[in-house]
């Protein structure tokens, strides 16, 4: 039987900030398209799945004001964002380098309106989302998401986790890894329109009475699908990759916070 005193409210507190943390950032789980209703009751669900066995293994948090109430639930809440950023980090690359091939293309003026962003983003940029979003359901990447959660209470407990310097050092790091894997998404495409620029270039100098314009845009049209239809077999490479070399990040930085 549970004692439903302070503690183990407070308890079921921290639990519910940390997996809320999971939910506003991570893919799938807090994507604009997820009702915020839907990303609440998840939240409550996991934590109320979680609290029971937090309960019996590990002691209960202590506040004695509302300052270590609030440090408490700060550190908390920072553990599930750190997942959730780490694994966002991945998707905002792909939409950084559908942006890029969309400007290089020519073809940035077919932009849509994105709700999740409040601005109007390159059809290229909700394409390479959605094909990294389904690569990442494929491999099971919420499910292992769920899990590095659940590792989370093993190693830092309710209560216990701390905040620190190596969050800032984390988010620096993060930012970089990602404009690495954009900049790596985009170059075969950004290579193929440089060349073919340059053969446009060419074949206007040499054929003057061409409409260079329109034989232009209608080759960068063909380059640019040629090209990321060719580079999507590499997509589901690259995001797994990332995707476990940024889990091992953040699970040091967490475990490093502990430390201190």
């Amino acid at each position: 039987m549970f004692d439903f005193g302070a503690s183990q409210l407070l308890l079921l507190t921290l639990i519910l900030v940390r997996t809320s943390g999971i939910v506003l950032l991570a893919p799938i789980f807090g994507t604009i398209e997820t009702p915020p209703t839907v990303r609440a009751l998840l939240a409550f669900a996991l934590a109320l799945l979680l609290w029971p066995v937090q309960a019996a293994t590990a002691a209960p948090p202590q506040a004695a004001s509302l300052v270590d109430f609030t440090l408490l639930v700060g550190a908390e809440l920072l553990v599930g964002l750190m997942l959730g950023a780490g694994v966002m980090s991945l998707f905002a690359a792909f939409q950084l380098s559908g942006h890029v091939v969309g400007q290089l293309s020519g073809m940035a003026l077919g932009d849509v309106f994105n709700p999740g962003f409040d601005d109007n983003t390159p059809l290229f940029s909700q394409f390479l989302y959605l094909v990294a979003l389904a690569v990442y359901a494929l491999i099971g990447g919420h499910r292992l998401l769920l899990g590095a959660l659940l590792d989370t209470f093993a190693a830092v407990p309710p209560g216990a986790a701390a905040t620190t310097l190596a969050a800032v050092g984390l988010l620096t790091t993060l930012l970089t890894q990602s404009l690495d894997l954009g900049i790596r998404a985009t170059a075969p495409a950004t290579i193929a329109l440089l060349l073919d620029v340059i053969v446009v270039g060419l074949v206007g100098r040499s054929v003057p009475q061409l409409n260079i314009m329109a034989l232009g845009f209608g080759f960068n049209a063909v380059v640019t699908f040629l090209v990321l239809g060719v580079s999507l077999v590499g997509v589901g490479r690259l995001l797994q990759d990332h995707l476990e070399q940024t889990s091992a990040l953040v699970w040091e930085t967490i475990g490093a916070s502990q430390a201190d």
